[in-house]
């Protein structure tokens, strides 16, 4: 056998191993965190502990626009070099300030942390925090659907699939917190953020949020809750309105998805609203952020302040009078991170501790949150480094040669863009004209399903930001930078349309502009559709923020007439005596008028992202059988507002009033290729007691000639009870994908916890009586309904209730029990 040299080497003693430093408590990750922290928190003083607990955002003041309310108002210059040595909690979007090329801002972030890390005396580097509603808002990243797009899909397992991808964009430059989802249940349609929210109602906005959340975090990102609360039920849909709601209504809608997403989600962070409720501003609401949120749910990750949220306690509200006023207030309430960057949480709160308003116990108890999240991180341990996946191996030393290296909007990122619009677009009225039959072989012919001319008309025919909401890169900063390209490929409708329909000729016209009174362009745009075989109305929103566009931040409607002179294009279209197609690029949804019964087919996207006009030609050519719902009711008149499906008796129409708000489209429709019957309703349990479940089952098939997904929607229908209740509320969905025939037995399992609702005393209860489980189409399509009975006596529940029903394939054995009828 063959020494190994190695084993020759007894008379050479080994050289001594250098000495390690000792590691600090802190920064030993073989210690329990609570250690870590309690030990970190006692090494530092006051102005350590508050360099915590705020951020900062370089380069803000450089837009040229605000992208965050009254922040040129707010902003001043902030000395980075006499802050760093006490530490630096946050940075503020280092990404989604302006254009930056990923590698080259994921460089710029590791030299920024290594700074920040070398000039503390702990080495703590910050926690920086981007917004991510639509995709990762950075340069050349991918622009997905906007969350009321995700609200159509009813579709939480793909949406969790977009969550992860956006959260390992982000983690792979060295962000660590994302600023969404959005969890307010539209209330008002007026308002110019419903693009950001997920539909009108709880559950669904709850289920889909939830699942966004455990996307994001299972990449390492901290999700971020909100707005937390209410803040989409300002008066009048006006945006940082006040709020007027009962606790009813607070309790049974608006706080029902950030329950479930505390409870199901693994989210570690919580945004205060902007809004107050009742005279009492969010941010300084202690029952809500430190009672019911950690209190009672248990939340113990941390509070960040919505941008500027913790100064507007003393600008906007008038309930604190100086900056330490504020700061206290805040930091009393559960606040324990000021955004976007210091204006309260530095020198006025530790004067508010000096002068005893605020004991340095409250400061304490938000910096151990806050450092408990940097432990969870790793920022903490004593190998952290700077380096984030992106460039680990690169040369650091050449930036030139990183440029371009990092990809944000990779194939599978957009493969996956394009499966969520796909599955979004909502086609809400058809008579036949659709789908348009492409022909590859020969020209089309001259007729609406075959047509040989399109007419492609509106302000969104040949706009490539059609698709995007006001959070996405291009639109929330890219207008700032006029001149720099949007980074990502935006096809137009018009490319879309002429990829889709490769023979036919497709002619284009403005007609008219998104905004303002200009009728110039509509006799072009009638000529052009008198000429053609069908016509193709592309009308919508311009996204933008605080009144640069018709949807979006701060752009909020005065009614839900289209914007602008569109509907008056769109009559004289409906005029022009050609088919026409109403497609609909937008924010929010809009009262249609005629088109509602003239228009030869209607199709709704809401802001679907850098596949969406690809999956708008592909359903309107019949490539795509659409299978998205509408997440938001769409308006019959502009001025029936606020109105949603979830609404008591008195909310709909009457005999006592000139006004119905009754809907042209209701919540959850959406029309298919195909045609689906249920049938065969049984119910097993048909009685039990408040604290029991209803088991049904029954039978969807696929009647028509396509493959097709029908979505099942569960309502609960609560004819009697002691405090008024909505006439209907969803409690449960699944989509069901069928081939042409195809049959598929489901069973149905409902908790009697379902039907428990906050009662006159204040707390939740599961009242006896009769109950209709509604198995519908949409909120206006009940297609089998089960009549069942609560038995016994009221009993309370709390928040460890049951929240979901079960909608499944039925086991292999029959069931057995009482057969219903369809309805």
């Amino acid at each position: 056998m063959t020494a190994n040299p190695a084993d020759t080497a007894e008379a050479q003693p080994a050289p001594a191993a250098p000495a390690t430093p000792a590691v600090s408590v802190w920064n030993d990750p073989a210690q329990d965190i609570d250690t870590r922290v309690s030990a970190l928190i006692s090494a530092m003083t006051l102005e350590e502990k508050t360099a915590q607990l705020y951020g900062v955002w370089a380069g803000a003041s450089d837009q040229g626009g605000e992208v965050a309310p009254h922040q040129h108002d707010m902003e001043e210059p902030v000395d980075l070099d006499a802050l760093l040595p006490a530490g630096l909690g946050q940075l503020t979007r280092p990404f989604g300030t302006a254009p930056v090329d990923p590698a080259l801002g994921a460089l710029s972030l590791m030299r920024t942390q290594r700074r920040i890390a070398s000039a503390n005396r702990f080495g703590i580097p910050a926690l920086a925090h981007e917004e991510c509603l639509a995709g990762f808002a950075a340069w050349k990243a991918t622009a997905y659907p906007v969350p009321l797009s995700w609200g159509a899909t009813f579709d939480p397992g793909l949406i969790r699939r977009m969550a992860a991808a956006i959260g390992a964009d982000m983690r792979s430059v060295g962000v660590h917190q994302g600023l969404a989802p959005v969890l307010d249940v539209v209330r008002d349609a007026r308002w110019g953020r419903v693009e950001e929210t997920i539909g009108e109602d709880p559950y669904l906005v709850g289920t889909l949020a939830t699942a966004y959340i455990q996307g994001l975090e299972s990449a390492g990102i901290v999700a971020t809750l909100k707005h937390f609360a209410g803040y989409s039920a300002s008066r009048a849909g006006r945006n940082l309105a006040p709020v007027a709601m009962g606790p009813r209504e607070r309790a049974d809608v608006v706080l029902v998805p950030f329950e479930m997403a505390v409870r199901e989600s693994g989210a570690r962070s919580v945004m205060h609203a902007y809004t107050d409720t009742d005279g009492v501003p969010s941010a300084a609401d202690e029952p809500l952020l430190t009672g019911l949120l950690r209190d009672t749910w248990g939340f113990d990750g941390t509070v960040v302040a919505d941008y500027f949220g913790i100064a507007f306690l003393k600008t906007l509200h008038g309930v604190a009078g100086s900056w330490a006023d504020a700061a206290a207030t805040a930091l009393r309430a559960g606040v324990d991170v000021e955004l976007p960057t210091v204006k309260t949480f530095g020198a006025p709160l530790r004067e508010a501790v000096a002068t005893g308003r605020v004991p340095e116990e409250l400061v304490d108890r938000a910096v151990r949150r806050v450092l408990t999240q940097k432990a969870q991180l790793g920022l903490l341990d004593a190998d952290w480094s700077p380096v984030p996946p992106a460039l680990e191996g690169a040369d650091l030393g050449d930036p030139a040669a990183l440029r371009g290296t990092v990809d944000l909007d990779a194939p599978a990122n957009r493969e996956l863009a394009a499966r969520i619009a796909d599955q979004a677009i909502v086609l809400l009225a058809n008579d036949g004209t659709l789908p348009l039959t492409p022909s590859p072989t020969s020209p089309p012919t001259s007729s609406p399903n075959r047509p040989r001319t399109i007419a492609l008309v509106g302000p969104n025919a040949d706009e490539p930001t059609a698709v995007l909401g006001c959070y996405s890169f291009p639109v929330h900063v890219g207008t700032q930078h006029p001149g720099t390209p949007a980074g990502i490929e935006l096809p137009t409708l018009r490319e879309a349309l002429e990829r889709e329909f490769p023979t036919a000729r497709i002619v284009t016209a403005r007609g008219a502009d998104v905004d303002g009174d200009d009728t110039s362009g509509i006799a072009e745009a009638v000529r052009l559709a008198r000429d053609a075989d069908v016509v193709i109305a592309a009308l919508g929103d311009r996204a933008g923020l605080f009144g640069r566009g018709t949807s979006g931040e701060g752009c909020d409607a005065d009614s839900l007439a289209l914007p602008g002179v569109q509907q008056e294009l769109l009559d004289a279209l409906l005029d022009s005596g050609t088919p026409v197609i109403t497609a609909l690029l937008a924010g929010r949804p809009y009262a249609l008028g005629r088109a509602v019964e003239e228009a030869a087919a209607i199709v709704q996207a809401f802001f679907p992202g850098v596949a969406g006009t690809a999956a708008l030609a592909g359903v309107l050519s019949g490539r795509i059988n659409p299978s998205g719902r509408l997440p938001v009711s769409v308006p019959r008149t502009p001025g029936a507002q606020p109105s949603t499906y979830l609404a008591a008796r008195l909310a709909q129409a009457t005999e006592v009033s000139s006004i119905d708000p009754t809907a042209a489209f209701p919540f959850g429709h959406g029309l298919s290729y195909t045609t689906f019957s249920w049938s065969d309703l049984t119910v097993t349990h048909d009685e039990t007691g408040t604290d029991g479940d209803f088991a049904l089952a029954f039978t969807v098939r696929n009647t028509g000639g396509r493959h097709g997904t029908e979505v099942v929607q569960l309502y609960l229908h609560d004819p009697v009870a002691s405090v008024v209740q909505p006439v209907q509320r969803l409690i449960g969905y699944a989509r069901v994908t069928l081939a042409p025939g195809e049959s598929r037995r489901l069973e149905v399992t409902v908790p009697a916890d379902l039907a428990s609702f906050t009662g006159r005393d204040g707390r939740r209860v599961v009242e006896p009586g009769e109950l209709e489980l509604r198995l519908a189409a949409s909120s206006a399509d009940p297609r089998l309904v089960a009549r069942v009975r609560l038995t016994g006596a009221a009993r309370y529940v709390d928040h460890t209730r049951r929240l979901h029903a079960h909608i499944g394939p039925a086991q292999a054995s029959p069931s057995t029990g009482r057969r219903i009828s369809s309805t």
